[in-house]
């Protein structure tokens, strides 16, 4: 399966524009394997530096997981005032703790005008863009999260550093040729 639609500029994208290796996660905030994977993808950034850009896309799984939806709307509210990545960050490290309230304390904690957050995360243009993540996902063959894409093509093995590193490093081998 291949990515539906490619990454643009409505995309939420960490490093360099053209970076060799383009990776695409579709992730939920809730999800214990996403929190899992999430120390991963930042040691994969720090190992790769430049040659690696990182995509996160929505895709809450809100009916095993009630916080999510409310958690990517937090994050896409951080990302008005520029605090996406800050937000992300903060919501994988406290995972367990995604009440309203608690959001609301990371956005206070991060600096965030929190009457602005607060009238943000009642936008139905984010809730569209979130809904837009999901069914970009669906589209790409998304089935569970999380789920990567490596230069557009689905990553379909174990998603631990060593696998998902050495399969990075070979494609930035044949890349490079």
């Amino acid at each position: 399966m291949s990515l539906k639609p490619l990454v643009s500029d409505m995309d939420h994208i960490q490093g360099e524009a053209n970076a060799i290796i383009e990776l695409v996660e579709y992730g939920d905030y809730q999800c214990p394997y996403c929190g899992m994977a999430y120390p991963v993808i930042k040691n994969i950034q720090k190992k790769f530096g430049k040659e690696l850009k990182f995509v996160f896309r929505n895709f809450p799984l809100s009916k095993i997981h009630p916080h999510a939806k409310l958690a990517a709307l937090a994050a896409e509210a951080a990302d008005k005032q520029e605090r996406f990545w800050a937000m992300h960050d903060i919501i994988f490290e406290n995972q367990k703790n995604l009440s309203n309230s608690s959001l609301i304390a990371y956005a206070n904690e991060l600096g965030l005008d929190i009457f602005q957050f607060k009238t943000d995360m009642e936008d139905e243009t984010l809730v569209k863009k979130i809904e837009s993540d999901f069914e970009s996902g669906l589209r790409s063959g998304v089935n569970g999260t999380p789920s990567f894409f490596v230069n557009g093509e689905k990553y379909n093995e174990y998603w631990d550093e060593n696998n998902l590193g050495n399969f990075i490093s070979k494609k930035i081998l044949s890349t490079a040729w």
